[in-house]
């Protein structure tokens, strides 16, 4: 494995035991987990972007969330349009959206 820029983990509402049924999975946040990988192959950032779907946060008030490292930055509320702001801007341009920062 090669070394990666970043990290992107997506929590995907799951818990350890049973079925995904937390904040994040029930607003979709699968759908982000594809939407983001899609981002990141169109504009050909696979190489340096590594995303993670994980199971749960515990701050599902404020999901779905995701958090980048190594800067830490941690983003919520997300949709589509959040996630291709956050390819486009932090991603891609290095800067965090601060809009859907937590």
């Amino acid at each position: 494995m090669t070394a990666v820029k970043k990290h992107v983990f997506v929590c995907t509402g799951g818990k350890l035991v049973g079925d995904a049924k937390g904040m994040c999975h029930t607003r979709n946040s699968t759908a982000l987990v594809r939407k983001l990988m899609e981002e990141i192959d169109e504009r050909e950032l696979s190489g340096d972007i590594m995303v993670s779907a994980v199971s749960c946060f515990g701050i599902c008030d404020k999901g779905p969330v995701a958090c980048v490292y190594p800067e830490g930055i941690w983003y919520g509320r997300l949709n589509a349009d959040a996630i291709e702001q956050i390819a486009e801007e932090h991603l891609e341009g290095g800067n965090p959206v601060a809009e859907y920062q937590i």
